[in-house]
């Protein structure tokens, strides 16, 4: 995937943190029902890589805390995710948001972040019957059956599940990126989300590069 601008939602969060700066959020830890209904509020688009802390930073600026440190805390909260391995990478839905993190790898090898809204409604097929898979696969259902089956490069690139859809609470966080200039004014720049799998992995999802990694 080549390098893209920075999202116009990624422009809004930094000016939301450079008319912030001097504050932090205290708690920074959020309970799951108002991180929820915090992300309820975003407008999540297919480039709104940053919707999820936007959302979080509107929520936590209720209750600013001056610090002599101008540098932001990272924020943390629990959310609702559903995720599915598959042959070429992952697939994470986060319920806040209603969208789907796709993670694969390109012909170079390096790790492929992308975005999609969830387009499901209840009541579409959830699968294609007439899709069949090989022994040992499956075709995923519902919101990620739907994005693989209608986005051929998605498709092609993720292959087929592994394993079935499953859905947990877990926690997730927001490191900002950025420095302390030498007028102890914060710099924002592009940071990185962080969610931890079912399985236990740390999966961070970093903005500038739209690339993952696993933090072991």
């Amino acid at each position: 995937m080549p390098y893209m601008r920075l999202p116009a939602c990624l422009i809004a969060c930094l000016l939301l943190l450079t008319a912030c700066q001097g504050q932090s959020t205290s708690p920074a830890d959020l309970t799951a029902t108002a991180l929820s209904d915090a992300l309820a509020q975003a407008v999540a688009t297919a480039d709104s890589l940053a919707a999820t802390a936007t959302a979080i930073m509107k929520a936590t600026e209720s209750v600013p805390t001056p610090t002599p440190d101008p540098f932001p805390e990272t924020i943390v909260g629990s959310i609702y995710v559903a995720e599915q391995r598959f042959e070429g990478g992952w697939m994470f839905w986060l319920q806040p948001n209603a969208q789907i993190w796709v993670l694969t790898e390109d012909n170079e090898g390096r790790n492929v972040w992308s975005v999609y809204d969830d387009t499901f409604v209840e009541g579409e097929a959830e699968t294609d019957p007439q899709i069949v898979p090989p022994e040992g696969r499956l075709q995923p259902v519902r919101g990620f059956g739907k994005l693989w089956r209608e986005n051929p490069e998605v498709r092609m690139a993720i292959g087929w599940a592994l394993d079935a859809e499953l859905g947990h609470t877990t926690r997730y966080e927001y490191h900002h990126g950025g420095y302390v200039n030498d007028d102890n004014e914060y710099v924002p720049e592009p940071g990185y989300h962080q969610v931890v799998s079912l399985g236990g992995d740390t999966v961070q999802f970093i903005e500038d590069s739209r690339s993952w990694r696993i933090d072991s």
